[in-house]
């Protein structure tokens, strides 16, 4: 992922600094919502059955107070990335035990195992940097968390 991709996968519409629910499906819920208001998803049940789905598999809390929860699904016709802060955390069943702050949801069509892989490893890689992190807890915009991913990932 380069940081061109941020402007695709990542619009300003789908970066929320408002607080998401605490409940994790909820949660879920709330960032499908906004990729579903952007015209990012074409069948909002499939999608959700395929997120919550991932979630029984395993869990999609990495530690370090992140969680990214995703799926690959025909609901969708393009990869997309859904941000979220929370303040309060909300329990992905991580193994370090800390709830997540920094939420991204990632959703890739059917078949796009590379894009997927490509997305989790770029996202992981650049989230383990403790300053990374303290600048999208610090971020006042949807600008200020795109431009914070762009420098992670370049």
């Amino acid at each position: 992922m380069d940081p061109q991709d941020i402007d695709t996968l990542l619009p300003t519409e789908l970066v929320t600094l408002a607080e998401p629910p605490a409940e994790k499906e909820a949660c879920i819920e709330h960032l499908l919502d906004m990729a579903v208001e952007a015209d990012r998803v074409e069948d909002r049940e499939a999608a959700l059955a395929a997120l919550l789905a991932r979630e029984e598999e395993t869990t999609t809390g990495v530690g370090l107070g992140i969680g990214i929860p995703h799926a690959q699904t025909n609901a969708v016709t393009q990869p997309t990335v859904v941000f979220a802060r929370s303040e309060r955390g909300v329990d992905f069943d991580a193994m370090d035990d800390k709830p997540a702050t920094l939420i991204f949801m990632l959703l890739v069509p059917e078949g796009g195992s590379e894009d997927h892989l490509n997305m989790l490893s770029s996202l992981s890689r650049a989230l383990m940097h403790e300053d990374v992190r303290e600048s999208l807890h610090a971020a006042e915009s949807p600008e200020d968390v795109r431009e914070t991913l762009k420098e992670a990932v370049a």
